[in-house]
């Protein structure tokens, strides 16, 4: 396999793992308004993902430096067409570490009730936005031969990308209230386990139409395979939740999220942004690749250095893999 084939794959890997980590985390911000009834079941839920939200994230600057070193031409074309949004969602991003590292310097009811806010909308935002992104990428905008974005931020606001972010965050939300109800032991608990039953019908619905809408413009066989799974993997989660094997619901949710995502990839390759205007002009894994040798020098480099991270991060899940609830957080804060 040619060197900007390989990376095209690992791009898409990183992809599928910053979904599958950040999107329980974002699930999961979005659950301090819709499960939380007080306070103190607010500091839970955050609690749950406190030691690991800012490592899932870099797997987002991985994906990011990953493209930018890799395909330098989808890169510009990419963040000079989508610059709204992506600044938008980097905002988010911003205003939400901060959120989770301000919420408990001050004791005054107002000031944690507006991080908790910040915190709610800034995981919101980006979970839908990300999937109007990626429903874009995969229909295609308009680029000209010049490899240069032609259009404006009205034109990413389309039905298939629009229904892309609803899919994205109903099923991140769904992602995230699954790992609470794994995550949790008490009264939220069953709580969790009733809304993502719920959640997971509503995502069913809208992921079976935007996948079935994904195939029918760009399918081919591997596509559908992975389409399959999706779906297959979404209802068992949903059986796991109801029988209470959240373990199991939590693994069917992140299969979920990786078969999806596989299969947007699976529909681009060999492109990596198609152009509406004239598939003459599309961007390629070829035409907008790096050079070979800066290709050959990346993969040694990320050959040594991605297990180290990936074990760094397994060790830290490992460390803060039990449940917590009500009774574990202190009544003064």
């Amino acid at each position: 396999m040619e060197l900007h084939n390989v990376w095209f794959v690992l791009i898409a890997v990183l992809w599928i793992g910053y979904f599958f980590l950040e999107g329980f985390d974002f699930g999961v911000g979005v659950l301090t308004k819709l499960l939380a009834r007080d306070r103190k079941e607010r500091r839970v839920l955050i609690n749950t993902i406190g030691p690991v939200w800012d490592g899932n994230e870099v797997w987002l600057l991985s994906a990011g430096g990953a493209t930018f070193a890799a395909f330098p031409e989808w890169y510009a074309t990419l963040f000079s067409g989508f610059y709204l949004p992506l600044l938008l969602i980097l905002i988010c991003l911003i205003v939400r570490g901060v959120s989770f590292e301000y919420r408990h310097k001050r004791p005054e009811e107002r000031w944690q009730s507006n991080w908790e806010n910040a915190i709610f909308w800034t995981s919101l935002l980006p979970a839908f936005l990300w999937g109007v992104a990626f429903g874009n990428i995969v229909r295609g905008v308009k680029i000209n031969s010049e490899m240069e974005y032609v259009g404006n931020v009205f034109d990413l606001l389309n039905a298939y990308s629009l229904l892309g972010g609803l899919v994205t965050l109903s099923l991140f939300t769904f992602h995230g209230t699954v790992f609470v109800a794994l995550k949790t032991v008490g009264d939220i608990r069953g709580r969790a386990r009733a809304l993502a039953l719920k959640l997971g019908l509503v995502t069913a619905v809208l992921a079976l139409g935007f996948l079935i809408w994904t195939q029918g413009m760009h399918g081919d066989g591997s596509s559908l395979v992975a389409m399959i799974i999706a779906v297959a993997a979404l209802v068992a989660a949903i059986v796991a939740n109801q029988a209470g094997r959240e373990g199991w619901s939590f693994a069917f949710s992140g299969v979920t999220i990786i078969a999806a995502v596989g299969m947007l990839f699976l529909t681009l390759f060999p492109n990596v942004m198609p152009s509406s205007l004239n598939d003459a002009w599309n961007l390629t894994v070829t035409n907008a690749s790096s050079t070979p040798y800066t290709l050959k020098i990346m993969t040694w480099c990320a050959g040594i250095a991605t297990p180290v991270v990936l074990l760094y991060q397994g060790w830290t899940y490992w460390v803060f893999r039990k449940r917590i609830g009500t009774q574990h957080i202190a009544d003064a804060h």
